[in-house]
Formats: C-alpha cells, sequence, structure tokens
C-alpha cells in the first residue's frame, strides 16, 4: 500500500537501488562473521569511490553509480544492532523512494558452507533475525538478498556464539575473494536481474 501510494504521488525513484550490508557496529564486531554483509558493502564502497557518512535515518550511507548514466546504488550500514535493521532500512527506503523490490541485502548465512554464495528474493528468514526485522518494517518479505556462506560452527558450539567470533586465520585469504564475489553479485542483480546473477554465481563455491 505505500508503496503503490508513493508511486501514484511519483516520488518513487525509477534508477535507484538500496543495497544494505548488515551487521552490528563497533570495532568489537566489524572482523566477525555476522558482519560478513558489512565487509562486502565496504567492498562495493571502494569499487564507486565513495565514503560512508552519517544520514539522518540512522544508517551511515555512501552513494554511487556503477557507470556514468547507468543506476545509482544507495550503500548503507545501519548504526544499530542487527536484531533491528528493519527501522533502518525501512527508513532510507522511504527517504530515497526506493520500493522493496530494489532493497538488496547482504548478510550471513549458516546454511551455506564458508565461501558460497546464493541469490533469492523473498522466502522466510530461515532465523535470522535481521531479516525478520527487515521484513517486517518494509511490509514484504519481498527484497533481494545475498546470502553469503559462512558455514555451521564446528562439534557443539553454540551458532549465536559462532556468528560473533572472527573468521579463522585459515579462512581469511578466502574471504577476501568471496567479498569481491559478493559485491560482484550485488552488480549482478542490479545490471542484469536475478535470473542471470543466480545463473552465475550459483555453485561458485570450491
Amino acid at each position: 500500500m505505500f508503496w503503490r501510494k508513493r508511486r501514484e504521488e511519483g516520488r518513487v525513484s525509477e534508477d535507484s537501488w538500496l543495497i544494505v550490508g548488515l551487521g552490528n557496529p563497533g570495532a568489537k564486531y566489524e572482523a566477525t562473521r555476522h558482519n560478513v554483509g558489512q565487509m562486502a558493502v565496504d567492498v562495493l564502497a571502494d569499487r564507486l569511490g565513495s565514503r560512508f557518512s552519517p544520514h539522518k535515518t540512522g544508517s551511515r550511507v555512501a552513494e554511487g553509480r556503477l557507470r556514468p548514466g547507468g543506476p545509482k546504488l544507495v550503500l548503507a550500514k545501519s548504526n544499530g544492532y542487527m536484531n533491528t535493521s528493519g527501522g533502518p532500512v525501512s527508513a532510507l527506503a522511504k527517504y530515497f523512494g526506493i520500493p522493496a523490490d530494489r532493497v538488496i541485502v547482504l548478510h550471513d548465512e549458516l546454511d551455506l558452507p564458508f565461501d558460497a554464495l546464493k541469490l533469492k528474493q523473498g522466502g522466510g528468514h530461515g532465523g535470522h533475525n535481521g531479516l525478520r526485522d527487515i521484513a517486517k518494517a518494509l511490509s514484504t518479505p519481498d527484497f533481494l538478498r545475498v546470502r553469503i556462506g559462512i558455514g555451521r560452527p564446528p562439534g557443539r558450539q553454540d551458532p549465536a556464539d559462532f556468528v560473533l567470533r572472527p573468521f579463522a586465520s585459515g579462512e581469511r585469504e578466502s574471504l577476501a575473494v568471496l567479498l569481491e564475489d559478493a559485491a560482484d553479485a550485488a552488480e549482478a542483480l542490479v545490471e542484469d536481474g536475478l535470473l542471470a546473477a543466480q545463473q552465475r554465481f550459483h555453485g561458485r563455491a570450491k
């Protein structure tokens, strides 16, 4: 209903995309598995030559275009915690006039092996509280997702503890490539659409 009203008012942007990297704020969390989405958005910002700065919606935002005359990208990292990602994402979407089907969320995924990527639109949250909160705040689950595999914890380690730990030393070389691929996947969603991007990136794990 909200987006229909915005379109009727002519306030929905037709060439802009909101790309959100999920994570928790502060140095304590920035290198943890749960923040892999924010790490990938940092890669995108570097490519655009753009820096994140505070935005009144409660996020840090960087803006740019993939190419001259190309789609505008609004990159965002919430100043709040993962479980409360919905409010900032919804506020940004409304501020920039971006409908839910042009929102791309990059996030960690326990159900994928480390170094795997999967792309989807809509569906459930799989126990991911950040996705749950975003779907609630947008009043729809039909945003796009770049699911970045971090794997399951070893042995009987609690998944809640696992996601808040840094990547192992043996994973860090592959992590750099994974982040570049996740950034590539977000760009492909914008430029080529979901199906073409899925065909390119699914099954890319080593």
